[in-house]
């Protein structure tokens, strides 16, 4: 074999390895999402701590993806689509790895709130959840089939997860004022609510990168989005306005 062409193989098995070192994180974080999911629902202490033993793995992984694309960079020196895809693994891997930390603060949150009983139901977290779980595997299904259709899918489908956490956001802040024996559990549950909203967000984020490495477009038009609880007025029982100025910002961290 000549020295070129053990070049251009050698070159071939990199992003190969690129490629699935993306979707084993992928992977890794839909499972962490659905155990942390699984953990507030349930109410179990053991499983949500599954979920948080998991980061360290998607850190590492984010890690290794970083230094496999600095040395591409380096040595490679690739061009048009191959750079395309290759400066789009290291945005996808970064907010891939920070799906994983929104994922194991809500599995923290949830031990906590596992020490409450809950006078209301949890419906509408449970629907938030489900609709960002399938954003996930969708987006995660567009990255490893090079589909730019179903990034732009995901893409276009953040805007009904945001309405459910607005409905989420004014309901907690409702049972909140009601008894003040509420809060505490409630402010967990707006902190989960939020790190979902904000999952939903980095899904959207990966299927931009997606539909760019594939086609070479950004999606130019304005982003659907329906997250208005920075605005939110929610009315006390004893009919006044309280301003909602809890907006929760990054979503309390990770």
């Amino acid at each position: 074999m000549s020295d070129a062409r053990h070049i251009v193989t050698s070159y071939g098995q990199e992003l190969q390895q690129l490629r699935d070192l993306m979707a084993g994180m992928g992977g890794a974080v839909e499972n962490q999402v659905a155990l942390a999911t699984a953990a507030i629902l349930n109410g179990d202490a053991a499983v949500a701590t599954r979920a948080v033993e998991l980061d360290a793995a998607v850190d590492e992984q984010e890690r290794e993806a970083e230094t496999m694309v600095i040395r591409m960079l380096a040595l490679r020196q690739p061009m048009a689509d191959d750079l395309r895809q290759i400066v789009g693994a290291m945005k996808i891997t970064a907010a891939l790895e920070r799906i994983g930390d929104y994922a194991k603060n809500m599995a923290r949150r949830s031990i906590v709130l596992g020490q409450y009983r809950l006078p209301f139901s949890l419906t509408g977290l449970a629907n938030m959840s489900r609709l960002v779980q399938e954003n996930l595997k969708l987006v995660i299904d567009a990255m490893g089939e090079n589909d730019a259709a179903k990034a732009q899918q995901v893409w276009q489908s953040d805007q009904a997860i945001d309405e459910i956490y607005n409905s989420i956001f004014r309901e907690l802040i409702t049972y909140m004022m009601e008894d003040a024996r509420n809060i505490t559990p409630c402010t967990h549950l707006l902190f989960i609510a939020k790190n979902l909203e904000r999952i939903g967000d980095h899904a959207t984020n990966i299927a931009e990168h997606v539909h760019y490495a594939v086609t070479g477009e950004p999606l130019r038009e304005d982003r659907p989005k329906g997250d208005g609880s920075a605005y939110a007025v929610v009315r006390a029982p004893d009919d006044y306005e309280v301003s909602s100025a809890m907006q929760l910002g990054a979503g309390g961290g990770a």
